[in-house]
């Protein structure tokens, strides 16, 4: 078993980590102050996006990109370390065209769209012209379970009318963001997990409204986690995905690739809080020595070190799974990271946030909104309790299936020694 990465890949590191050092680092700053004042920083992100394009660091994420559209298209497992990279920055992934939810789009769109939906959407997305959302998520309903959501989608002539509300729709309000990929009930009809339609939806489409941007544990964010209401809204037939009754299976479809980046970047958002947690226990004086001379700081730092190495390893085990078998081999390995490396972002931030004091909940420090964004995805994606439902599941059929074969290890000691209470 090989751990290393390729020459190709560890060339794209470099690359990639050059690139970050001289120019996305650098732009920190100027991004953050527009974007605390109210402002999306697009004058950052535009000409980054074009030395992105120009050195080769461009949709990265999608192994086979479409005739005539710029790239360098990897697989999961060549792509994941470049995730890592790129998560140090929270909203670095934009500048590579590597940004949820456009990535998991783009992939959606690759695998269903039409010839003309693909000339109208994809296209545009995947040269970071516009940008997306994919409205799934309900209030009314427990969304955890798909077949649960509510939102109605009704052939109506040559037309589908969707009305119903959505919400936490990441990406809605970036003043980019032109269409929304819209899943609700098209078939009530039908078995319960072929009732689900996906239709895109013009984010300027009459009788769609953003009715609010909601905040993640008080994170303000101005390209939002949306809560959006449909009343009546009209679109072509044509604007259908696949065909009606797909939408589950497209949305697991869509999932599997999606978890690893969400992972990555976790991973290399915990690498960046264990480098800052190091230097601060370095260089914070505390009755009358350096934090790291404190045997409880080395042990949060050593731990750390271990549950980020061990996350990524169980991170490229997927990523290789799905790239040899596919995304339905990788089923009980996604819901695995998904669980495993929110928990890491977590734990790794909340020690970070100790070493560093008070200044770990200022917006001093990314910290306060990585632990934000690692307690979130605890439930976005599926709550925890979803995919250990589905891990439990499988191992308890794995397990079966073995017909008692692992008891043949056990040594009763009756067996061993004999029953003294039963006549020889």
């Amino acid at each position: 078993m090989d751990f290393g990465y390729s020459p190709k890949v560890e060339a794209l590191r470099e690359t990639m980590t050059a690139f970050m050092d001289d120019h996305v680092v650098p732009a920190n700053i100027p991004w953050h102050r527009q974007y605390s004042h109210g402002v999306y920083p697009l004058d950052v992100l535009e000409p980054l996006k074009a030395k992105a394009k120009a050195a080769g660091l461009w949709n990265m994420f999608m192994p086979h990109l479409p005739e005539g559209i710029e790239g360098t298209g990897l697989t999961n497992m060549e792509y994941a370390p470049l995730a890592e990279i790129m998560g140090r920055l929270f909203w670095a992934p934009e500048v590579f065209n590597c940004g949820p939810p456009d990535t998991g789009n783009m992939e959606l769109l690759h695998i269903a769209a039409t010839p003309v939906q693909r000339e109208q959407w994809l296209n545009p997305l995947l040269r970071g012209e516009i940008r997306s959302c994919f409205a799934m998520t309900e209030p009314d309903v427990a969304s955890s379970d798909a077949t649960n959501i509510a939102t109605r989608i009704e052939r109506r002539g040559d037309e589908y009318v969707i009305n119903g509300r959505k919400w936490f729709i990441t990406g809605a309000t970036h003043p980019n963001c032109k269409v929304a990929i819209v899943m609700g009930i098209s078939n009530p009809d039908n078995p319960a997990h072929s009732r689900q339609s996906m239709i895109l939806v013009p984010m300027d489409a009459p009788g769609l409204t953003i009715v609010r941007n909601i905040p993640f544990m008080n994170l303000n964010e101005i390209e939002g986690h949306c809560e959006l209401h449909f009343k009546d809204v009209r679109v072509p037939a044509s604007n259908l995905l696949a065909e009606e009754g797909s939408g589950f299976a497209l949305a697991q479809a869509r999932l599997g690739p999606g978890r690893i980046h969400h992972c990555m970047r976790f991973i290399g958002q915990c690498e960046l809080a264990l480098d800052l947690m190091g230097e601060r226990a370095l260089s914070r004086i505390a009755f009358g020595k350096p934090l790291a001379e404190r045997e409880v700081i080395r042990d949060w730092i050593a731990l750390s070190r271990m549950e980020i190495d061990q996350a990524r390893l169980l991170v490229l085990r997927t990523a290789w799974i799905i790239d040899q078998h596919g995304n339905k081999a990788a089923r009980n390995d996604v819901s695995m990271i998904k669980i495993v490396v929110p928990r890491l972002q977590v734990n790794v931030m909340n020690r970070a946030i100790q070493i560093f004091g008070s200044a770990g909940l200022s917006p001093d420090t990314p910290l306060a909104n990585f632990w934000t964004w690692g307690r979130s995805l605890q439930l976005g994606d599926g709550p925890d309790e979803v995919h250990m439902k589905g891990i439990g599941k499988a191992e308890i059929a794995r397990i079966k299936a073995l017909n008692g074969q692992a008891s043949r290890y056990l040594t009763p000691y009756h067996a061993v020694h004999g029953d003294p209470t039963r006549e020889a």
